[in-house]
């Protein structure tokens, strides 16, 4: 009897409690995964003992089978809305509601003390009844580009969560009724690290209450706002000792006080809306420490780029407009020999852009060849070489995260198609997982696209616009990529039954969203790809008003993904969920 009971007790010679404490050290949810599918027994234990779970969206499960299968949570990471509504391509009202989860976890999940929310709709409500049952335990709380909610929804969370330590809201759409969530957080909150409402609409804010903060949560060490003067922040950065981070704020051009404005000594990371050149020399004393630079909502030329850049010397990570140009990124080449990151945004004003503000083969080769640890590159290009693409391939080898758009408004383009530069890129990128290229109609043909599939072995997130050109393309393609798992394609010439075909063929996928491809009369040909537990959801053409003056057509959209929960029920007009029935019917 004894040794029937020790038996049960172990699991391959590892007894129950050594391989808990095992599995505590295993983190990355592909080895839990694989660990999982050995036995019943152990699949129980990662159960038991899984603490953080993201969920790429939110229709591939339910909240009760999140509940059943993983009931000891800390940590819910949870995605809605596709990434092509950060464009505005996905309709407003597609869905990505988050008050059924809301509930589940309130009625269920005692351990959960961290939640992130993407691109979800979070409502007034739904906060309320959150916190009326998670409040006392809930320490980190991010609604990341989510809408739906107000300031009246931030003050039951400021009122309620005085355990909480990460507050982010970063580029959500709140309804502003007034400041009073602030202020309710300066008053009960005293372990904040981490302020984010950076990129938000939020205008009622007291300084006052920053300073509060600063003063009453010694811990803080990130605060992210939105606009703000920065010649009111003097109190608040004299407080705020332990700072090391800080973006927003806003410079009033009537104010010359701007001398008197000292940064606190530990920062690190830094970003500055609207900082001109007259601006600079605030930076200046501490540039040398920097580590991590925002200049996306500067008001800086190319000339001002490279100034600030030369004080840099240990910068990590940078974000910036093109405006930074060649010359920007040579000089990022020559004195940022430790950069990982850089994220190029193409520039809303275009018009801030002068004749050098541009970025092209020139700057990127050089700075392949002087950044040789990046991790991180996105960039938007006007001009872009197979030779620039290889020189990547050759020097940047840590690379795991590869995006490049090429702008649509020069028209003489020094080389196309780019297909032995990508070819090249990739063979010498092994480490690639995340991989995004956004040319133009002759950027890479059929050949290069096999090249893609080919040579992308580790890649499991693409993006692909405007590439290929001809279903035997897409096809050539989708014979490779073996852990591809999110696919994303806009603008390419492939119909309908090749897409399916190619999901078929992409024995990782997980998920497809494409805008823009031939479209069978009846939509009958995307029945290849029908099979359990594979959701097909359909948006039709539709105009979008961009202003008064300016609509744009936009094509019509598949978005395809896996889900244990069946097809959804929450679908707007806008949205037809398609099964061989319903196709049949179009």
């Amino acid at each position: 009897m004894a040794n029937r009971t020790m038996n049960r007790g172990m699991s391959f010679g590892v007894s129950d409690v050594a391989l808990e404490c095992i599995m505590a050290y295993i983190d990355d949810p592909r080895d839990r995964d694989a660990v999982s599918l050995v036995c019943r027994r152990w699949y129980d234990i990662d159960a038991l003992t899984r603490k953080h779970i993201t969920i790429a969206l939110c229709y591939t499960t339910t909240p009760d089978r999140l509940r059943q299968r993983f009931p000891r949570l800390e940590s819910l990471k949870l995605k809605g809305k596709p990434r092509a509504a950060m464009f505005n391509l996905i309709p407003e009202d597609w869905g990505g509601y988050a008050g059924p989860w809301i509930n589940e976890i309130s009625d269920c999940f005692n351990c959960l003390k961290s939640l992130h929310f993407r691109r979800m709709i979070v409502k007034d409500k739904d906060l309320e009844v959150l916190v009326r049952s998670r409040g006392h335990m809930l320490q980190t709380l991010k609604l990341d580009k989510c809408s739906g909610f107000s300031t009246d929804g931030l003050l039951h969370v400021a009122r309620s969560c005085r355990c909480l330590r990460t507050l982010f809201l970063e580029e959500s759409t709140i309804e502003e009724n007034d400041g009073e969530w602030l202020h309710e957080l300066a008053l009960n909150n005293t372990v904040l690290e981490t302020l984010n409402f950076y990129m938000t609409d939020l205008g009622k804010i007291s300084i006052r209450d920053l300073e509060q903060i600063a003063k009453n949560c010694r811990s803080l060490v990130s605060i992210k706002i939105s606009d703000c003067e920065i010649s009111g922040l003097l109190d608040f950065f004299r407080a705020g000792t332990a700072l090391e981070e800080f973006a927003g704020g806003s410079f009033n051009e009537q104010s010359d006080n701007y001398s008197a404005v000292s940064l606190p000594p530990r920062l690190r990371r830094l970003g500055l809306s609207y900082m001109g050149k007259d601006e600079m020399p605030i930076v200046f004393p501490f540039a040398s420490l920097l580590k991590k630079l925002d200049l996306l909502y500067t008001m800086l030329d190319t000339e001002d780029h490279c100034q600030l850049i030369q004080h840099c010397p240990n910068l990590e990570v940078l974000e910036a407009r093109n405006v930074i140009g060649d010359r920007g990124l040579e000089m990022l080449a020559q004195n940022c020999k430790r950069l990982t990151r850089l994220r190029i945004e193409r520039g809303a004003d275009e018009g801030m852009e002068d004749e050098q503000g541009v970025v092209s083969q020139r700057g990127l080769s050089a700075l392949a060849q002087g950044c040789v640890e990046l991790e991180y590159l996105a960039v938007y290009v006007s001009d872009i070489t197979n030779a620039c693409l290889e020189c990547i391939g050759t020097y940047c080898k840590s690379l795991c995260d590869f995006r490049l758009v090429l702008l649509d408004r020069e028209e003489n383009i020094t080389e196309l198609p780019l297909d032995n530069g990508v070819r090249a890129l990739l063979r010498g990128c092994q480490n690639l997982r995340r991989f995004a290229l956004y040319l133009r109609a002759g950027g890479l043909t059929d050949v290069g696209l096999r090249y893609v599939g080919q040579y992308s072995n580790n890649v499991r997130w693409m993006l692909l616009g405007y590439v290929g050109e001809s279903d035997n393309g897409l096809l050539e393609f989708s014979r490779g990529c073996p852990n591809l798992q999110k696919l994303e394609m806009r603008g390419c010439c492939f119909s309908e039954r090749a897409l399916a075909l190619s999901v078929m063929q992409l024995t990782s996928l997980r998920y497809l969203w494409v805008q823009g491809y031939r479209a069978s009369p009846t939509g009958g040909d995307l029945l290849a790809m029908v099979r359990p537990f594979w959701n097909i959801e359909f948006i039709p053409p539709r105009r979008v008003v961009v202003t008064d003056d300016l609509a744009v057509e936009h094509p019509a959209q598949i978005l395809a993904y896996y889900s244990l929960a069946g097809q959804r029920t929450d679908h707007p007009d806008t949205v037809v969920p398609l099964d061989p029935l319903s196709l049949r019917n179009l």
